[in-house]
């Protein structure tokens, strides 16, 4: 058995960390995806949110910022009703929100990525942790990444869910260096 990162134990976190956890990540569907499934995370375990992504990605047009954008009342009493997701109204309504909010950061900075990736100069944060209790829940880089969001609008965007996020599009590899894929994800 391949060692794995302490949290990797068990589908479907092991699958997630063995193919996308750490990994950088450019794609702007992707990064909406992430922005919007860390926010509906907090608060829960993120196993939570892996069981139920597939229907996430279902009910929220595939992560298309530009049809979620436009949700109304109506999807908004229909997403409330749809137990294959977190049913929180204050998550689905930042969902929206963090739609228009991205859209706009796309347009001003040309795509979602380039602005999320300038706060690491666009190369990924390699660190080297030998125990689970060294790697912190957020950094400086984070608390402005997530100063910056709110700065914007965006909601659910905590300096310890912005870390999550960086570390799940490999902004940041925090892979343990006994974990087999601390090397793939350099």
């Amino acid at each position: 058995m391949r060692p794995r990162c302490f949290w990797a134990s068990s589908e479907p976190n092991t699958s997630y960390h063995d193919t996308e956890w750490g990994v950088p990540l450019h794609d702007e569907y992707a990064l909406f995806e992430f922005l919007i499934l860390e926010g509906a995370q907090a608060g829960l375990s993120w196993v939570t949110i892996l069981k139920k992504r597939a229907h996430y990605r279902q009910v929220f047009d595939q992560f298309d910022a530009q049809k979620v954008a436009l949700y109304d009342e109506s999807k908004i009493a229909q997403l409330l009703n749809d137990p294959g997701i977190i049913r929180n109204r204050l998550k689905i309504a930042a969902a929206i929100n963090n739609a228009r909010l991205f859209l706009a950061v796309q347009q001003q900075f040309g795509s979602f990525d380039r602005y999320l990736w300038r706060f690491v100069d666009g190369h990924p944060i390699i660190n080297h942790w030998h125990e689970r209790s060294e790697i912190p829940s957020r950094i400086s880089i984070s608390d402005a990444l997530s100063k910056d969001l709110a700065k914007r609008g965006f909601k659910f965007v905590g300096s310890t869910i912005c870390y999550a996020m960086m570390q799940a599009v490999g902004m940041v590899n925090d892979h343990t260096v006994d974990c087999f894929r601390h090397a793939e994800c350099m």
